[in-house]
């Protein structure tokens, strides 16, 4: 059928002559005049390419470094939908370099964290991005929150996390001046980092060694395209046809879809199962006003409640200075959703018709509704932040940026707390990689993810 018709690329849109609405290809902060990406021409007509990575995240972005650093002699192309990289959950992330402290010891998570923060210090002096190792306190502020600190503590030895210690009230207040608390755990080696930096590195890092990005590709539809009567017993070279919403095409030999956000549904194109189901939780900061920065010196978290993947409100100073407060977690009415009122009937929909959501509100109906509470009343907020820093009022602070991250849940109701990979059905099945749950701290761990991913694409699809 394809070779019967005048194939339709990406990049000229079906014709000979390039047009303007087309995808974009990425040229990478170092060919602009001000420091942001810039975009060239239109790509040759022959947008095929062996392996497509769907997502310029930053796990996608590693992802795909990793690869062409692994297979140089095989072509890569990263597709993403907007205009920018690492616009949503990349973007829009504390900038905490975790050190591996809260995880299960011997996981997956706590393996790759501690790793990841690793490899992100040392790629950080390679490239020289700036990061600070400003530390972390948790702090416990309550008698029946030392034996979970304590638990910490040893749970953060056992996954080698460097340099941690308990230390008492007045240790916290020669740390943080302004800072109560009976006990802490302090962590040195946690820092901060701006990962769409990081994230723009990687996509330099890729483009260096041949990659190809396009920017302003949403991906709509994967399919294996059909062979002609005249096509060889071998089949075609280049078998899977990857649409966009704008009915354009690239052909390659293999995907690997990074989606974050929009990983269920990318999954479920190529046949696979619709669980585990992202369901979109927002994550409101408030900001320290600038004069008021001075009140708070490295990362000040609370004792985690166990029963939720969040961290609870937190302090976080930020590489510009500023220092971010909180999150609350509430379920977000959009999968982009970073406004109170933003809302998508479609993705609305999708979340409150899931039976998985409503078990999991049910069993934590009091949680959810503290925090609904708390996004929609700053003096709320406010409360929970004096009880570390009590010099806090609600005049020293503004209502800052939101994130949203992508819970990955089962129809049980049950938060996916590990990594989940996917395939699909039929033909296509056999040459798609869905990463369709990279759990927090994704960020910190993305170059050890990267090589994971990297072991699982090679021997999946024997590259």
């Amino acid at each position: 059928r394809w070779r019967r018709r005048r194939r339709r690329c990406c990049c000229c849109g079906g014709g000979r002559a390039a047009v303007a609405e087309g995808p974009r290809r990425c040229g990478g902060p170092s060919a602009a005049s001000a420091g942001e990406p810039s975009y060239g021409p239109s790509l040759s007509p022959c947008s095929t390419f062996d392996v497509a990575v769907v997502g310029a995240g930053i796990v996608g972005l590693a992802s795909a470094r990793e690869l062409v650093r692994r297979h140089p002699s095989l072509t890569f192309a990263v597709l993403e939908k907007e205009k920018e990289l690492a616009h949503h959950q990349s973007g829009h992330n504390s900038g905490v370099i975790h050190s591996g402290i809260y995880y299960t010891p011997g996981s997956l998570k706590a393996k790759l964290c501690v790793q990841g923060a690793a490899l992100c210090y040392e790629y950080c002096d390679q490239k020289g991005i700036p990061y600070k190792q400003c530390g972390k306190l948790i702090v416990a502020i309550e008698q029946d929150e030392i034996p979970r600190l304590k638990a910490l503590y040893e749970r953060g030895l056992q996954n080698n996390v460097r340099g941690l210690k308990l230390i008492g009230a007045k240790e916290i207040q020669a740390k943080e001046p302004f800072c109560r608390g009976l006990m802490a755990l302090d962590s040195p080696y946690t820092g901060i980092v701006n990962y769409k930096q990081v994230a723009q590195s990687y996509a330099e890092d890729f483009q260096e060694a041949g990659g190809t990005i396009l920017t302003d590709f949403e991906v709509t539809n994967m399919e294996m395209a059909k062979e002609s009567s005249s096509e060889s017993a071998d089949g075609l070279k280049y078998p899977v046809i990857v649409r966009n919403s704008k009915g354009e095409e690239i052909y390659c030999r293999h995907i690997v879809t990074c989606a974050g956000l929009y990983s269920d549904r990318l999954s479920e194109i190529s046949g696979c199962s619709p669980e585990p189901r992202i369901v979109p939780f927002r994550g409101d900061y408030l900001v320290l006003k600038p004069e008021k920065c001075y009140m708070v010196k490295g990362n000040i978290y609370p004792v985690p409640n166990p029963r939720f993947p969040f961290l609870g409100f937190h302090f976080t100073p930020r590489m510009d200075g500023s220092v971010w407060l909180g999150p609350n977690a509430v379920l977000a009415f959009k999968r982009e959703g970073y406004k109170l009122f933003d809302f998508s009937t479609g993705d609305f929909l999708d979340a409150v018709t899931y039976s998985g959501l409503w078990k999991l509100v049910l069993r934590n109906l009091s949680y959810g509704l503290s925090e609904m509470y708390r996004a929609c009343f700053l003096s709320a907020q406010v409360k929970q932040l004096q009880k570390f820093i009590p010099e806090v009022t609600i005049n020293d602070v503004l209502r800052g940026p939101s994130g949203v991250r992508a819970q990955a849940l089962d129809s049980d109701g049950n938060l996916v707390d590990d990594f989940v990979f996917d395939g699909g059905s039929g033909d296509i099945g056999s040459r798609i990689l869905h990463v369709r749950n990279a759990p927090s701290p994704a960020a910190t761990s993305s170059l050890a993810i990267a090589k994971m991913i990297a072991d699982e694409v090679k021997q999946r699809f024997e590259l």
